[in-house]
């Protein structure tokens, strides 16, 4: 069996690292390219230094060129850099793994629009734990669907820039679809001041941002009596690259479509 050759962009930050030492590990993926915007103090350097294991591959900024040697690029960057990338993944028939959270309507249709001509997984997070999650969330929904309070409670660094967090909000929707809701009319983010009694069809969202907390999140269904509280806390950034790495498999072959991790996990 061939190696799947992997792109990552954003190679020099926290994430791009890990990716890195994930696939630098993995005996079935090679790290073909490693990509930093046009300003990167990196630009040149080993990739592989970045985690201690110097492997031949440079960082660059060239798109193109970083296509024309992949199989697949992984990004976990930020909305506008993704799309730049997606355009690069169309233009030559590579597939994308997007772990970036944070996009607008528009973004997220023009991921949608592409996946018409490459493979495309487009999840919020990649954790194999954390779909685990979204799943037993489903399932107690279901289960506690009357006379029971629904709030999400996420935590994560001072530098991540979006809240809530995309899990946060994925978690918001497992829920709120096994209860036959829309999260866009029912949810509430934060609260202040009077704000009166609270409406029992509510799904209310807390953010913690603070150090260099790696991802929590917790959902609390609030019933009288007692309270049932689904947890998810990640202690370091590789179960999302270990999870990045297996969705890359599992586009390998596909032409086109867009996927998830419960597509990857085969939980659908």
């Amino acid at each position: 069996m061939e190696k799947i050759r992997y792109a990552i962009a954003g190679s020099s930050g926290r994430m791009g690292r890990t990716l890195i030492e994930a696939v630098l590990q993995d005996t079935g993926a090679t790290l073909a390219a490693a990509l930093e915007h046009n300003s990167s103090p990196f630009l040149g350097k080993d990739a592989g230094e970045l985690v201690g294991a110097p492997c031949g591959v440079s960082i660059g900024a060239d798109l193109d060129a970083a296509m024309a040697v992949a199989d697949c690029l992984i990004d976990f960057t930020r909305p506008e850099g993704t799309l730049a990338h997606l355009e690069a993944c169309r233009r030559h028939r590579v597939g994308l793994v997007i772990g970036t959270t944070g996009f607008s309507v528009l973004g997220k249709k023009a991921i949608e629009a592409a996946a018409g001509e490459i493979p495309i997984v487009f999840a919020p997070n990649m954790a194999v734990g954390v779909n685990a999650v979204f799943r037993l969330l489903d399932v107690a929904a279901r289960i506690l669907n009357a006379g029971y309070d629904v709030e999400v409670i996420e935590a994560h660094h001072r530098h991540k820039v979006d809240a809530p967090s995309g899990t946060a909000l994925r978690m918001g929707e497992v829920v709120a679809g096994a209860l036959g809701r829309d999260l866009s009319e029912c949810a509430v983010y934060g609260r202040e001041g009077h704000t009166g009694e609270r409406p029992a069809t509510q799904i209310g969202f807390s953010t913690i941002r603070g150090g260099d907390i790696v991802g929590d999140h917790t959902v609390l269904f609030a019933g009288p009596g007692e309270r049932i509280e689904i947890t998810h806390k990640s202690a370091s950034r590789m179960p999302y690259a270990l999870g990045a790495l297996r969705a890359g498999r599992f586009m390998s072959g596909r032409e086109r479509g867009l996927f998830d991790m419960q597509d990857v996990l085969g939980l659908r």
